[in-house]
C-alpha cells in the first residue's frame, strides 16, 4: 500500500493498521515502540484515539507479516480487514513479467501484499477494501501492459482446455518455425562443411531473407508484440531481448547486400525456433508441475443420485443442496460431504489423507466427497456443498500456497527487476568494446577457437560485434531464475496435498525445515484426546460411588475432556443416578465448583482447593503416586474438607514414540506443551520420547511460552489442534495444526494434517525439506548458468544459436528438476 504523500520516499510505504487491546496512552507507546523495533521501519505514530498504527516502512525489509508479528509481540492485537484475490494474468511470458506486475500492484495504494506466480499466470493479492478493489487492481495490472482475464474462477473443463488450447498454439507456432528453418539449416551445412554455397551467395542470403522473415515475424509474432506492449509500458522482459537479438541479426541479411558483413538473417531464423521449442516445451513442464491442481479438480463427481419422495433421481453435482439425501452404491464416488445415514461400508479416502487402507464407515460418520464407497450401499445426507466441500477448500489451499512466496525467492526476485535493463546495458558495452577494441578481444577468440568448434576468428570486426552482441541478448536469461521457486512450489504443495499435508503459505516450506525446535500440545496432539477415568481414591468419609457420583454432577455442565470423561464414567455404573446442579462455576485452567444437593463441591488442582479454603494436604501422598504413573489428578473437596483423588489418563497415540523417534533423527528438539502438572507431564513424555517439558502452562500463557522460546533465539514449530492453540499456532514461526476429518479451514495455522496421525509431522517435513532441496538446487542452478553464460557471449565464445540453445535448455532444466519431486517418498518409512 503505497501512498504519494509528502516525506515519503518513492521504496517506502505507508501502512495503516488498525490495532485491538489497548485501553490507554501507554499501550498505544508499547505498540509504537515494538513497531518502531522492525528493522526496515522509518517512522511510526500510534493514536489511542483512533486505534491506529500510522507507520511509513520499507516494504522489502519490513513486510505487512513483519508488522502484525511485532504488534502481536507487543501482546496486542492487527484488526485490519481484508480481502484476497487472486487474478489469473494473460500475457506473461517471463520472470521480469511477474516482476513487473507484482510492482505495479504492490504501489497500488491500498494492497499490503501482491504475488505473481509466473508457472500458474495468478497474482494473489491481499488489500484493504476500503481503499481499493477489484477494477484497481485490474487497472494496476494493465497499466504495466497484462490483462487481467474476466472470470476470477475457472471451472475445471475452462482450465484444461486452456491449457490445451495454449500447447496447440505454442506446438503449431514450433511447427512453423522449424518447418521453414530447417531449409535454412540444410542451406547452411555445405558452406559449413565444405566451403560450397549452393545457388550461390547472393541466392544464399536472400533465401535466408525470404525463409527467415516469415518464422521471425509469423511464428514469433507472438514474441514481438509482447516486446512491445513491454517497451511501451516502460518496462523490458526476457522477449525485448529475444526481439532486439533477432531483430539485430536479421538486419545483416539485408546490410549485407550493401556492406561486407555476414548474413545473419538465418541465424535469426533458428534463434527464434530454439526460443519457441523453448517456450513449448516450458509449457508443457509447466502443465506436469501443476498436475496436483489437475488431479485434485477431476475427482469430484459429476452426478449424484438423490432421493426424492422415495425415488432415485439423477442430478448433475452442481444442484445438490444441503440436506439432500445421496443414495451411494459400491464402487461410486461420494457425489458430496455428508453425514452416512443408513447402511455400513468401507471407504476409500485416499485422496484426502493419503492413508491408503479404507475406513469403516456407518450412521452418524462423516464422508468426504469424492471418496469412494467400496462395499456396501450408504444413504448420505448431504452436509457441505460448492466452494464449501473438503476437496474445494483443499483445492483453494493448494492454490493458496501457489500464490505465495518463499523468503528466499526475494533475491531472485530483486535479481529478475534489474535483470533485463542490466542485460541492455551489458549488450550495449559488448558491441562498443567489439568496435572499439577488436585486436585485443580478438585474441581470446583465436586462442579458444581450437576448443569450441562453434568459435570462428575468420570473422571480420563489425560481424564478430554483431554476433558476440546478439549471444548476450540471446543468452541471459532471468526466466531460470523467475521459475526456480514457483514450479518447486507448485509440485511440493500438490505432493503434500496427495500425501494429507495442506501448505497455506510458501514460507512455511523454508521455515519447517529451517526450525529445530517442534512444540507439540499434549491433549488431541500427542494423545488420543479421549481421556477416561483410570482410579477413584476417596479418603475414609466417602466412597469410590459417592465421590464418583458429587464429581460427575460438578463435571456435567462441563465441556472440558476430563470432566466429560468423569460424568460418562458415572453413566457407566450401575444404579448410579447422578444429582441435578444447583449452581456451577469453570476456573479456567483449574476445574470446577457446584454445589450438588446443597453441598458446596470443588474439584480440580490443588491450587483452586487451596482458593477455595480446602487443604490439599490429606490428598498430596495418593495424588503423587497417581501422577507418577502418568495420570492426571482432580482433587475433590466437599464442604470444606478433603474427600478424595480421582485419576484420569490419556493415551499417547499409537505412532507418536516412532514419529519422536523420527523427528530427532532428522535433528529436531522436540518439546510438550500441557497445562498438566510437570509430573504427568513428564510421565507421557517418557513415553512419547520427548526430551523437553513445558508444564503447567495455562491456555492463555501458551503464546507467551513460544514467545519466550523465540527470544532464546529459536526458531519454532507448533504442533497443535488448531482450535484451542489458536494464538500459539500464530505465534510460532510455522503453525501446524492436525486437522479432523472435513475441518481443514483452520485460519491459524501454515500447514494442515489431514490426518490426526502424528506420522504426518514427519510427512510434512519431508516434503519441507524435499521441495527446498530444489528450490535451491534450481536458484543454484539459474544463477550459475548467468554468471558463466553472460561472460563467455561478451568475450565472442557463444554463438548466438548455441547461446539461444543454452537458454531455452536452462529454464526447461529448471522446471523438470522440479518435477522429479513428485517421484519422491515422503511418508515415514514406519507408515504403509
Amino acid at each position: 500500500m503505497r501512498e504519494a504523500r509528502e516525506g515519503i520516499t518513492s521504496e517506502e510505504r505507508e501502512t495503516v493498521l488498525s490495532i485491538a487491546g489497548m485501553s490507554c496512552a501507554a499501550c498505544a507507546q508499547t505498540v509504537q515502540a515494538a513497531i518502531l523495533k522492525v528493522g526496515g521501519v522509518r517512522a511510526a505514530t500510534v493514536n489511542f484515539a483512533t486505534g491506529r498504527a500510522y507507520i511509513q516502512h520499507d516494504p522489502d525489509r519490513a513486510s505487512f507479516d513483519d508488522l502484525k508479528r511485532a504488534v502481536a509481540a507487543a501482546g496486542y492485537r492487527v484488526e485490519q480487514e481484508t480481502a484476497t484475490a487472486v487474478l489469473p494474468v494473460e500475457g506473461m511470458t517471463c520472470a521480469a513479467c511477474s516482476s513487473a506486475v507484482t510492482l505495479s500492484l504492490e504501489r497500488t495504494p491500498g494492497v499490503h501484499e501482491a504475488s505473481v506466480n509466473l508457472a500458474t499466470a495468478r497474482a494473489t493479492v491481499i488489500y484493504d477494501p476500503e481503499r481499493a478493489d477489484l477494477p484497481t487492481l485490474r487497472r494496476a495490472v494493465e497499466a504495466v501492459g497484462y490483462r487481467v482475464k474476466e472470470a476470477e474462477e475457472l471451472r475445471k473443463t475452462d482450465r484444461e482446455e486452456a491449457e490445451r488450447r495454449e500447447l496447440r498454439v505454442a506446438h503449431l507456432r514450433l511447427f512453423i518455425a522449424w518447418a521453414l528453418t530447417v531449409p535454412i539449416i540444410l542451406w547452411m551445412i555445405p558452406d559449413f562443411f565444405l566451403h560450397h554455397v549452393p545457388f550461390g551467395h547472393r541466392a544464399m542470403n536472400l533465401g535466408m531473407i525470404v525463409l527467415g522473415a516469415p518464422v521471425l515475424f509469423g511464428a514469433g509474432f507472438a514474441t514481438y508484440r509482447s516486446a512491445v506492449n513491454a517497451l511501451a509500458h516502460k518496462t523490458a522482459n526476457m522477449d525485448v531481448l529475444i526481439a532486439m537479438g533477432t531483430v539485430a541479426a536479421f538486419a545483416t541479411g539485408p546490410a549485407s547486400f550493401a556492406v561486407p558483413i555476414a548474413n545473419y538473417a538465418g541465424v535469426a531464423a533458428m534463434i527464434m525456433a530454439v526460443h519457441l521449442t523453448g517456450r513449448y516445451f516450458e509449457a508443457r513442464a509447466k502443465g506436469k508441475a501443476s498436475e496436483a491442481i489437475r488431479k485434485l479438480l477431476q475427482l469430484e463427481a459429476d452426478t449424484a443420485n438423490l432421493l426424492v419422495d422415495g425415488k432415485e433421481v439423477a442430478v448433475p453435482i452442481h444442484q445438490v443442496q444441503v440436506g439432500d439425501v445421496m443414495v451411494v452404491r459400491p464402487g461410486e464416488k461420494i457425489p458430496t460431504d455428508g453425514v452416512a445415514l443408513e447402511g455400513l461400508s468401507t471407504i476409500d479416502e485416499s485422496m484426502a489423507t493419503g492413508e491408503s487402507l479404507p475406513v469403516a464407515r456407518g450412521p452418524g460418520d462423516e464422508v468426504i466427497g469424492a471418496t469412494i464407497n467400496q462395499q456396501g450401499m450408504l444413504k448420505v445426507r448431504a452436509i457441505r456443498v460448492g466452494r464449501d466441500t473438503f476437496l474445494a477448500q483443499v483445492i483453494r489451499l493448494v492454490e493458496q500456497a501457489q500464490g505465495t512466496r518463499v523468503p528466499i525467492q526475494e533475491f531472485a526476485d530483486r535479481v529478475t527487476a534489474a535483470f533485463v535493463p542490466v542485460v541492455l546495458a551489458i549488450a550495449g558495452l559488448t558491441l562498443v568494446a567489439w568496435l572499439v577494441l577488436p585486436q585485443w578481444l580478438h585474441r581470446v577468440v583465436v586462442a579458444a577457437a581450437p576448443f569450441i568448434p562453434w568459435v570462428d576468428p575468420g570473422l571480420d570486426p563489425i560481424t564478430q560485434a554483431i554476433a558476440a552482441t546478439v549471444a548476450v541478448l540471446v543468452i541471459a536469461c532471468p526466466c531460470a531464475l523467475g521459475l526456480a521457486t514457483p514450479t518447486a512450489l507448485m509440485v511440493g504443495s500438490g505432493l503434500g496435498a496427495e500425501n494429507g499435508v495442506l501448505i497455506r503459505h510458501g514460507a512455511a516450506i523454508q521455515l519447517l525445515q529451517e526450525a529445530r525446535t517442534i512444540v507439540f500440545d499434549k491433549t488431541g496432539t500427542l494423545t488420543t484426546g479421549r481421556p477416561g477415568v483410570t482410579a477413584i481414591e476417596p479418603l475414609p468419609a466417602f466412597d469410590a460411588r459417592q465421590l464418583l457420583r458429587l464429581a460427575a454432577a460438578a463435571e456435567h455442565g462441563s465441556e472440558h475432556p476430563l470432566g466429560r470423561a468423569m460424568v460418562d464414567r458415572a453413566r457407566q455404573e450401575t444404579d448410579l443416578v447422578i444429582p441435578p446442579v444447583d449452581g456451577f462455576e469453570a476456573v479456567v485452567g483449574k476445574g470446577v465448583r457446584a454445589r450438588v444437593e446443597g453441598r458446596e463441591v470443588v474439584l480440580g488442582t490443588r491450587g483452586l482447593l487451596r482458593e477455595a479454603g480446602v487443604s490439599p494436604e490429606p490428598l498430596e501422598e495418593m495424588a503423587r503416586q497417581l501422577e507418577d504413573d502418568g495420570n492426571t489428578v482432580a482433587l475433590v473437596g466437599v464442604d470444606g474438607n478433603p474427600a478424595g483423588v480421582i485419576a484420569l489418563a490419556d493415551t499417547i497415540k499409537e505412532d507418536a514414540a516412532r514419529a519422536i523417534a523420527e523427528l530427532s533423527r532428522l535433528g529436531y528438539r522436540t518439546s510438550m506443551l500441557t497445562g498438566d502438572n510437570r509430573r504427568t507431564a513428564e510421565a507421557i513424555a517418557r513415553k512419547a520420547g520427548i526430551g523437553r517439558v513445558l508444564a503447567e502452562v495455562l491456555p492463555g500463557d501458551k503464546a507467551a511460552e513460544i514467545r519466550r522460546l523465540q527470544a532464546a533465539g529459536e526458531r519454532v514449530v507448533m504442533v497443535g489442534d488448531g482450535i484451542n492453540d489458536a494464538p500459539a499456532l500464530t505465534q510460532a514461526d510455522v503453525g501446524v495444526a492436525l486437522g479432523t476429518g472435513t475441518d481443514i479451514a483452520i485460519e491459524s495455522a501454515a500447514v494442515t494434517l489431514v490426518r490426526g496421525d502424528l506420522a504426518a509431522v514427519v510427512t510434512a517435513i519431508n516434503v519441507s525439506r524435499h521441495t527446498f532441496r530444489k528450490i535451491r538446487e534450481n536458484l543454484f542452478w539459474a544463477s550459475f548458468y548467468n554468471l558463466i553464460a553472460i561472460p563467455l557471449a561478451v568475450l565472442g565464445l557463444m554463438h548466438p544459436v548455441i547461446a539461444e540453445i543454452a537458454m531455452a535448455t536452462s529454464s526447461i532444466s529448471v522446471v523438470a528438476n522440479a518435477n522429479r519431486l513428485r517421484g519422491i517418498r515422503v511418508r515415514p518409512d514406519f507408515t504403509p
